[in-house]
């Protein structure tokens, strides 16, 4: 019998307090299941991932949009979703789908969210390009912690009454930080939120822890935390200062506060940072909903 997951019996006790235990979670998406099936065979069947690309036409024309990107440069463009995913790849088509898929399962309509999923997507492309450049995590966890790190704020502004108020209220407030704020008015914030969301839907484990601590920067230090939920966390930073780079918008409170303390955590030096800001480009373009 496995022990649980140290993030499994937080995420046990969180449900249940009255705050938490009022709003619903949506389930898995049967179509990210047979996703994540897909991934977990010794060999990935083609046909079963052509075929659930081809099962949802919105999904296969977003997957065949990006194929056919300047971002990869046709002479041709590509007109079948078989086509599309011999030119993105098998993981980067996979990414593209599981980004799809999550955001029409938490789709909520409010102004607040207009540019969410264009930045989650791109914060996820983050993630996994600087944990392809440090060599010592796996991209694919940073894409998941990338795209998983906000969807709290989704499933908050569809549960919670004032909820998108708090959000710009606690986007001005200078005096304590964002998920404060957040506990402060409704005594739960998006990254417990996110964090439940991430194992209801089977992500791994450090996925949700790093989820779960995404604004909380003291975990870089404390050894008790998993050294790959802290990488994570540290690479949630950055990546949010490329997105918000890309996006023209100011560098946030919390990287004036912590960046500095994220890159120290990764080794990794402003020119670096920057040489992502021009290597990143491209994909950042591509992003579109």
């Amino acid at each position: 019998m496995t022990t649980p997951h140290p993030i499994d019996l937080d995420l046990k006790q969180a449900r249940i307090h009255p705050a938490v235990r009022a709003i619903v979670i949506p389930p898995c998406p049967e179509s990210l299941l047979r996703l994540q099936q897909i991934m977990a065979a010794p060999e990935v069947d083609l046909t079963a991932l052509d075929q659930l690309a081809s099962s949802d036409v919105a999904m296969a024309a977003a997957l065949m949009r990006v194929a056919n990107s300047p971002l990869h440069g046709l002479a041709q463009p590509v007109q079948t979703v078989g086509m599309a995913l011999t030119v993105l790849g098998v993981r980067p088509s996979v990414e593209l789908l599981s980004a799809f898929i999550t955001r029409h399962a938490l789709n909520v309509r409010s102004p607040l969210l207009d540019h969410f999923w264009e930045s989650s997507q791109r914060r996820a492309i983050a993630c996994e390009h600087i944990g392809r450049q440090l060599y010592s995590l796996d991209p694919g966890l940073g894409y998941s912690f990338g795209l998983f790190c906000h969807v709290g704020i989704p499933v908050l502004v569809k549960a919670v009454r004032g909820y998108s108020s708090t959000v710009t209220e606690a986007l001005a407030r200078k005096d304590r930080t964002f998920t404060q704020t957040e506990n402060a008015n409704h005594k739960t914030d998006h990254a417990v939120m996110g964090a439940i969301v991430a194992r209801t839907w089977h992500l791994p484990a450090a996925v949700a822890q790093a989820v779960w601590l995404h604004h909380d920067f003291a975990c870089l230090s404390d050894e008790r935390f998993d050294p790959t939920v802290r990488h994570l966390v540290a690479m949630g930073a950055l990546a949010d200062y490329l997105v918000t780079h890309h996006e023209n918008l100011p560098p946030t409170r919390e990287w004036q506060l912590h960046g500095e303390a994220c890159m120290e955590h990764l080794h990794v030096t402003q020119d670096e940072l920057d040489h992502w800001i021009d290597a990143l480009y491209p994909a950042f373009e591509a992003v579109v909903f």
